[in-house]
C-alpha cells in the first residue's frame, strides 16, 4: 500500500504511515501524474486538482481531503473512474465561527458596527453555518438564515434565527457573512452569488464577510461597492485567484487574510484525524486516531493575519503553510 499526503497536513507525520508500508510526503501543488501513477490512495488538501488529468492510469482507488471544501476533486471523474472519496465536513466549523466572531469584535471597536443593534445574516446553514449562528447569537440583535438546499430538504428549520428568503436577508441585514460550498451548476449555484445585482440590494454600509470560497464573490463588483461606500466593510479569507490574489481589493478589506479562518490547530486536528480515520475504513480496518493540537494563544485577533498578508501579499502560501499555533 502506497499513500501519497500533502506535506502540509499537520500532525499526520508518524500517524499515517499505520497505515501503510510506503508513505511518500509532497507538497499539495506538485502532486502530478508521474507521483500518483503507483499510488493507493492520496491525502490531499485544495492545492491538488483531483481530475482526469492527475489521476487517469493510476492507480488511485481513494482519496480523502482534509478539508470541508470539495470543489478541487471533479466527483464525476471520480465516480466514473471508481475512484472513492471524502472530505471532512464540519472538522474545522468552530475555528471559522471564532473568526468571524473576532473579525466583527475587532469592527465593532473601530466603530463600524454595534453588534447588539445589528441583524445577522448567515448565508449557507451548514457545519460552519451552524458554528457562526452558535458563536455570534450571544452578541448580535438579530439573525437571518439562508440556505435554499436545505430548506428543500427539510421543508423547515427549527433552529436559533429566523429563515429568511435571500431578498429578507439582503434588505435586513447589517452584515452578512458566507458560508457556502462553490458550486456552477443545479437549482441554487453559488458560482458569483454576491455580485453587482446582489449588492445593489444590501442596505448601504453592510459588513460582508467571504469564509467560504473565493468564486462565491465577484471581487470587482465588491471593490466597486466598497469604492462608493455601499459595502462598509469586507472582510475576506477566500480569493477568487489563490495564492495571486487580487492586491487592489486586499489594500480595499478592513481585514484580509489568506485563507486561514479555519486554520485553528483544533480544526487542523480535527481534519487529520478524519482523513486517516476515513482511510483506514476504506482498508477495512477499525483503527482509530488520538490526535492532539499543542498547547497556543487562545485569544485570536484576525487582525494580525491581516496585517502580515498587507505587508507581505506575495506570501500568501508561505503564510498557509507555515501558520503560528492558534487555539479555539
Amino acid at each position: 500500500m502506497k499513500i501519497i499526503i500533502d506535506d502540509k497536513i499537520p500532525y499526520i507525520q508518524g500517524q499515517a504511515e499505520r497505515l501503510a508500508d510506503e508513505v511518500v510526503y509532497l507538497p499539495g501543488n506538485s502532486i502530478g501524474p508521474d507521483e500518483v501513477r503507483d499510488a493507493d490512495a492520496l491525502v490531499i488538501r485544495t492545492r491538488t486538482q483531483c481530475n482526469r488529468q492527475l489521476l487517469e492510469g493510476s492507480k488511485v482507488r481513494f482519496i480523502a481531503t482534509a478539508t470541508i471544501g470539495y470543489d478541487h476533486l471533479d466527483t464525476e471523474y471520480l465516480h466514473e473512474a471508481g475512484i472513492q472519496w471524502t472530505n471532512c465536513p464540519g472538522c474545522n466549523a468552530t475555528s471559522v465561527a471564532q473568526y468571524v466572531r473576532n473579525s466583527l469584535f475587532e469592527a465593532e471597536q473601530q466603530g463600524l458596527v454595534r453588534l447588539k443593534d445589528a441583524t445577522l445574516g448567515i448565508i449557507g446553514y451548514g457545519h460552519v453555518g451552524k458554528a457562526v449562528c452558535k458563536a455570534l447569537s450571544p452578541h448580535v440583535g438579530s439573525i437571518i438564515l439562508n440556505d435554499p438546499p436545505l430548506k428543500d430538504k427539510l421543508g423547515k428549520l427549527e433552529e436559533l434565527g429566523k429563515l429568511g428568503e435571500l431578498e429578507t436577508l439582503q434588505t435586513s441585514c447589517n452584515i452578512i457573512t458566507l458560508h457556502t460550498p462553490l458550486t456552477h451548476g443545479g437549482p441554487y449555484p453559488t458560482y458569483h452569488l454576491v455580485d453587482e445585482a446582489f449588492i445593489s440590494r444590501l442596505k448601504r454600509g453592510t459588513i460582508l464577510i467571504n469564509a467560504a470560497r473565493g468564486g462565491v464573490v465577484n471581487e470587482s463588483a465588491l471593490m466597486q461597492a466598497l469604492d462608493r461606500g455601499h459595502i462598509g466593510a469586507a472582510i475576506i479569507d477566500t480569493w477568487e485567484s489563490e495564492p495571486d490574489i487580487n492586491l487592489q481589493l486586499l489594500r480595499k478589506t478592513f481585514i484580509g487574510t489568506p485563507h486561514i479562518a479555519g486554520y485553528s490547530a483544533d480544526g487542523k486536528a480535527n481534519a487529520t484525524r478524519m482523513a486517516l480515520e476515513a482511510l483506514a475504513h476504506w482498508m477495512g480496518r477499525n483503527e482509530q486516531f488520538d490526535i492532539q493540537p499543542p498547547e497556543g494563544p487562545r485569544n485570536y485577533n484576525p487582525m494580525d493575519d491581516s496585517e502580515r498578508l498587507k505587508e507581505n501579499p506575495s506570501g500568501f502560501e508561505y503564510q498557509r503553510g507555515h501558520y503560528p499555533i492558534r487555539r479555539e
